[in-house]
């Protein structure tokens, strides 16, 4: 009887935890670059009242008889499933396919090869903002991590020139574009910016005009890098850490970690794109109704358990 009580209280704390994901989900449908969580049930452990034995010559075999407590948090995990993209337009991109962009609150360099550790968050969403020194940051506020060309590659865009073995905060240098004009300094004027599907990041500034007055200028291309893309051998290893964020550490479940250009064998970038949510709110709505009508069986079990109990008390009078 009290194990009938028991296992019912631990039914009602697992069927509430696994309600609490749902309403998380459910929260999220419109969060871009959620992915949905997933909850699942283990039973609890058992009282073993009689042990299995084996046949022997003066009696047969014998099954197991166990008392169960209930049931308890099996696992929660994450679908990383990619979602649907959703049009937006500007200066944003969707990862077609799986995949990660870099971000980290501080600038600097990491090795492209051994970049897990570095304090590095990484995110779906592709919302691309270029602050007042020139840097590519992401909505929040971080610096947004890529491969920088070399001088000549401001210029040209080409594959070659640019340094695929560095993790480089992307910036656009407003304040350096030699071979334009050397003169220019803080003359330069940062006019339209954009990304294309294999994550090159070209910029449209005006320079002052060479040879021509203090007030003519002249439109220039350049090119300020390609965004990374991080891959991991079990992306269900991340953790979230909130604000459309994951991070990770030389110590968890994500296995070997690479980064390398977009495009290519890679995801391609989808420009003007953000990912959307990956709830499925059918789904999630299916899932609340057999997790409320577990938690009011389990409730019910606790009713009669107790009605039991009363009985029991009733009998002494």
């Amino acid at each position: 009887m009290l194990r009938a009580m028991d296992s019912a209280v631990a039914g009602l704390r697992a069927h509430q935890n696994k309600m609490d994901v749902v309403g998380h989900n459910i929260a999220n449908v419109n969060t871009f670059g959620f992915k949905a969580q997933t909850y699942t049930f283990m039973d609890a452990m058992y009282q073993t009242s009689t042990a299995s034995t084996g046949h022997s010559g003066q009696a047969g075999g014998v099954n197991a008889a166990q008392y169960g407590y209930g049931t308890l948090m099996g696992s929660i995990g994450m679908d990383m499933t990619a979602s649907t993209p959703s049009y937006t337009g500007g200066f944003n991109a969707s990862i077609d396919g799986q995949g990660f962009f870099i971000t980290r609150s501080t600038p600097g360099t990491s090795a492209a090869d051994s970049f897990k550790g570095d304090g590095f968050d990484y995110t779906r969403v592709g919302q691309f903002r270029v602050d007042s020194e020139g840097y590519i940051t992401d909505a929040n506020g971080n610096f947004v991590f890529g491969f920088q060309p070399d001088k000549d590659g401001i210029q040209s865009g080409t594959d070659d020139k640019f340094d695929t073995k560095q993790l480089k905060a992307l910036r656009a240098p407003l304040k350096d574009l030699s071979g334009f004009n050397e003169d220019a300094g803080s003359a330069i004027k940062l006019e339209s910016i954009s990304i294309d599907k294999n994550g090159l990041i070209s910029a449209t500034v005006s320079v002052p005009k060479a040879g021509g007055t203090a007030d003519e200028t002249e439109p220039k291309t350049i090119y300020l890098g390609k965004v990374a893309i991080a891959t991991f051998q079990n992306p269900e290893g991340l953790t979230k850490v909130g604000n459309n964020y994951y991070n990770s550490n030389e110590r968890d479940n994500t296995g070997a970690a690479t980064a390398t250009p977009a495009g290519g064998a890679i995801a391609a970038l989808m420009p003007g794109y953000i990912e959307a949510s990956n709830v499925d709110l059918a789904k999630e709505f299916s899932e609340m109704i057999t997790t409320h009508r577990g938690f009011q069986a389990n409730s019910k079990m606790i009713t009669v358990s107790d009605e039991m109990l009363s009985d029991l008390v009733a009998m002494k009078r």
